[in-house]
């Protein structure tokens, strides 16, 4: 099966930071911590979530996409996925195939059949990814390279029918700690050469073979903490990062970057930030 064919209007993703033209978010409408599924929820159970100023948030985050020329799909809410916010993970766009994930955690089973039905509308054509565990917070693309995480939400199986399918990429598995969920809680690629990583995620090994591919851009505890590395490229060096991430946006802006700030701070309680609010369906190579 080959996918790197010539680029359309409706799918074509060969990167993470070509400029993005066309993207799926959902609104946190139903947002809640009905199950603890990941570290920043236990963090913040007693608290709870306020999903009035979730939504307004992710209102500003939609304008500002929108004001930077991104398309903006919104998939409607279903009262019974809570975690539907975080669109990356039910699905993401290789060359010109999109491929929908077959969910790991049961709060989010269900959550990849309202993405389909939406792509079925469009005529839009996908591969689904039926019987072995992966979610899109875990696959990370630069060119002919495919990073993919090796956690409790993707497993070996999953990586191994992926290479199987993508011939003509170097899927490369990344193992990192669990507890961090997802491959883009921890590292994110923003050029050609260079990505953010947390350290403390990674063994020796791991972090060798990222430093083979890129500068690596260190991203602090407590920056992590609050997902500093779960920026969103728009191509063309902008980046989305959250205000609060005040080391990441220095380095980024040291580096060339035009930061734009939004604050999303509200939807991070559950466990992802910008990166995880979007699934990318289009973006040209700037």
């Amino acid at each position: 099966m080959s996918i790197l064919s010539k680029q359309t209007d409706k799918t074509y993703c060969r990167t993470e930071y070509d400029t993005l033209k066309r993207v799926v978010l959902c609104e946190p409408k139903h947002m809640h911590i009905r199950e603890q599924i990941n570290d920043t929820q236990k963090h913040f159970a007693n608290e709870g979530l306020h999903i009035e100023l979730a939504m307004e948030q992710h209102q500003h985050f939609v304008k500002a996409l929108e004001k930077h020329g991104v398309e903006v799909i919104l998939l409607p809410p279903n009262s019974k996925y809570p975690e539907q916010v975080f669109t990356r993970d039910i699905g993401f766009t290789l060359g010109q195939t999109t491929f929908v994930a077959e969910m790991a955690h049961g709060a989010r089973i269900g959550e990849e059949n309202i993405l389909k039905e939406w792509l079925e509308s469009k005529e839009i054509p996908y591969y689904n990814l039926l019987g072995d565990m992966v979610e899109g917070g875990d696959v990370i693309i630069n060119g002919h390279q495919i990073f993919i995480g090796l956690s409790n939400r993707t497993n070996q199986n999953a990586i191994n029918h992926i290479q199987k399918l993508l011939h003509e990429y170097e899927v490369i598995t990344v193992p990192f700690t669990e507890k961090y969920l997802h491959l883009d809680c921890v590292f994110n690629i923003i050029s050609e050469n260079e990505a953010l990583y947390f350290p403390r995620a990674f063994d020796k090994k791991e972090e060798k073979i990222l430093a083979k591919h890129f500068d690596l851009i260190e991203v602090n505890e407590e920056e992590q903490f609050t997902l500093g590395t779960n920026v969103l490229s728009i191509g063309k060096k902008r980046i989305v990062s959250l205000p609060i991430n005040r080391e990441v946006n220095q380095q980024l802006r040291i580096r060339g970057y035009e930061v734009i700030e939004v604050d999303i701070t509200e939807i991070i309680k559950s466990g992802g930030s910008f990166r995880c609010c979007t699934m990318p369906l289009v973006r040209a190579k700037d």
